[in-house]
C-alpha cells in the first residue's frame, strides 16, 4: 500500500519520521486501529522526509530487512512484502483466464506491478500513482520490489489514477484491475466510492475482474460491507483474507468482484478457483493454488455481518 493518511487526522501520538522512533523502535499508533500498536526495532534510519504529498520514511530494522513507512504508517517490509504483493496480484489474475492489459491504481512500491509481469499473457501494465517521491525511493531503497519498473510492458503515470478510471479510460480496456490503495481517508477515500467502483466496471471488459485493498476485518469490517454495497454492479464480490505480520492484527484483505460474462456464458463467477496453472517457472514465495482457495474461507462473526444471522452457514461464495 503506497497512499497516505493525511496529516489533518493524525492525532497528537501520530508524529512522523524520527519523531515515531523511541528507544531505538519504531512505534506504529494510528486511530484507525484503535488501542494496539506495532513496533519493530530500527537499525538505521535510511530517509525521512516529505514528498509532495506526505511523509516518508525508510529505515533498516534488525529482523525485518527495509521497511517503508508513509505518514507514519508502515506500507512494507523486506521480510514479508510478498504475500500481499503476490496475493493481490495473482487472485485476481490467476481468476482470469487470460488477461492481456492490466491497470494498477496506486502500488508506487513497485510490488504488485512486479507480480503482475510475471504473467507471460499479460500485454500491457498502465499504473497510475499520485507520488513520485514513493517510486523514487522504491527505486532506490527496495530495487528487488520496484525493478519491474524497467519492463518494456509496463506504462508508468504519475497522476491522480481516480481522474484517469473515471473521466480518460475508455469503455471495456482491462482485463484486470488492481487497486493497491491505503484506507479511505483523504484522497483515498475516493477509491472507497459507489462512483468508483462503477467507473472500474464501465472499463472493464465482461468477464473482469477488479481486486482492491479489502482492509483488516479485525478492525474494518463495516468498511468491508460497504465494498459489499459499492460492487453491486458486478456479478459477483468477494473477501480474501491475507497474513501480513506487519499490518494491523497481521491481517489484510483483498477484495475481488467481476463484471458479467457475455450473455449465456456459462463462465464461473467466482474467483474462489484459479482459471489457469502457475506455470512451472514462476518464482513465487507465498502464492499457490491452495492459498489462493483458502484465502476466501471467511471465519463465523464476518460472516454473519455481511450475511445475517444464517451468514455462519452459508459458504464464501459470490455475494447476492
Amino acid at each position: 500500500m503506497v497512499d497516505h493518511v493525511p496529516h489533518a487526522v493524525m492525532s497528537e501520538e501520530q508524529l512522523c519520521g524520527k519523531d515515531l522512533i523511541e528507544n531505538g523502535w519504531f512505534m506504529e499508533k494510528n486511530k484507525q486501529w484503535p488501542g494496539q500498536a506495532n513496533s519493530l526495532q530500527v537499525k538505521e534510519v535510511l530517509r525521512d522526509v516529505k514528498t509532495k504529498f506526505q511523509d516518508l520514511l525508510v529505515f533498516e530494522s534488525t529482523d525485518w530487512g527495509k521497511v517503508l513507512v508513509l505518514d507514519g504508517v508502515i506500507q512494507l517490509t523486506e521480510k514479508d512484502e510478498m504475500s500481499y504483493q503476490e496475493m493481490m496480484a495473482h487472485l485476481p489474475l490467476f481468476a482470469h483466464p487470460n488477461p492481456k492489459h492490466v491497470l494498477v491504481v496506486g502500488g508506487g512500491d513497485g510490488g504488485v506491478t512486479r507480480e503482475v509481469c510475471k504473467h507471460a499473457c499479460v500485454e500491457k501494465v498502465v499504473q497510475y500513482d499520485i507520488d513520485a517521491g514513493v517510486i523514487d525511493a522504491a527505486k532506490e531503497f527496495f530495487p528487488t520490489i520496484s525493478h519491474a519498473y524497467s519492463n518494456p510492458k509496463v506504462d508508468l503515470n504519475i497522476g491522480d489514477a481516480v481522474e484517469f478510471v473515471c473521466e480518460v479510460a475508455k469503455d471495456s480496456s482491462f482485463d484486470v484491475i488492481i487497486v493497491d490503495s491505503s484506507d479511505p481517508v483523504g484522497p483515498a477515500e475516493k477509491l472507497f466510492s459507489k462512483e468508483f467502483y462503477a467507473s472500474m466496471h464501465r472499463i472493464l471488459r465482461p468477464g473482469g475482474v477488479i481486486c482492491t485493498q479489502g482492509e483488516c476485518l479485525w478492525v474494518h469490517a463495516d468498511i468491508i460491507c460497504a465494498m459489499k454495497e459499492y460492487s453491486e454492479c458486478f456479478a459477483g464480490s468477494e473477501y480474501a483474507s491475507i497474513q501480513v505480520p506487519t499490518y494491523p492484527s497481521g491481517q489484510i484483505g483483498a477484495f475481488l468482484a467481476r463484471k458479467a460474462y457475455p450473455e449465456g456464458s456459462k463462465d464461473e463467477v467466482s474467483c474462489r478457483k484459479p482459471s489457469r496453472q502457475i506455470p512451472a517457472d514462476m518464482e513465487l514465495r507465498y502464492y499457490t493454488e491452495d492459498m489462493h482457495a483458502a484465502a476466501f474461507a471467511l471465519p463465523a462473526f464476518l460472516q454473519k455481518k455481511l450475511y445475517g444471522e444464517n451468514g455462519n452457514k452459508r459458504r464464501c461464495l459470490a455475494w447476492d
